[in-house]
């Protein structure tokens, strides 16, 4: 009987289809806090705009390479959007990188891997676009363009934009 359960369990979480096990299209994620200048917000208080969430580390050159990206969209957005970057590395290694690089998005150390545990990420970099009401419409695994994620973004404002995901491809070993 156990194995039966173990085998609709992994056919349960495979048909997610986001590549993240414990990350469904259409459905809200894990709520966690985010820490900013003006105390300590989470994830829930941001419904209402699109929020891209990058995980990423300093040592993975296709994150450091899409985190322009993040910048830019950032720029671009404004208000309308909330972007969101988590590392897991040691205390301050991701923050001393952001204050190098003059990068002012938000920045969650998640020293003890809890937020990735919960979002099921097992490889880096991931990206996740939720729409305004929190959920996701968009997972890319593995580095992402511009133009990937300008697109993201504005199908995830948009009502009924419906998921879509980078996976094959784009998954880093």
């Amino acid at each position: 009987m156990h194995l039966f359960a173990a085998i609709v369990l992994a056919a349960l979480t495979a048909t997610s289809g986001t590549g993240l096990t414990g990350i469904s299209f259409d459905k809200r994620t894990p709520d966690f806090a985010i820490p900013t200048k003006h105390g300590t917000q989470y994830l829930s208080d941001l419904r209402g705009r699109v929020v891209v969430i990058d995980f990423w580390a300093t040592w993975c050159d296709a994150c450091t390479e899409e985190m322009k990206y993040f910048v830019r969209a950032q720029q671009t957005y404004g208000d309308r959007l909330a972007v969101v970057t988590i590392s897991n590395e040691l205390p301050d290694v991701a923050a001393s990188y952001f204050r190098t690089w003059n990068i002012g998005l938000p920045l969650v150390e998640d020293t003890s891997g809890a937020i990735n545990r919960l979002y099921s990420i097992d490889k880096i970099p991931d990206t996740l676009v939720l729409d305004p009401d929190g959920r996701v419409s968009y997972v890319s695994v593995g580095g992402l363009s511009w133009d990937e994620l300008k697109q993201a973004i504005d199908r995830a404002a948009e009502t009924g934009g419906g998921p879509s995901s980078t996976l094959a491809p784009r998954v880093l070993h």
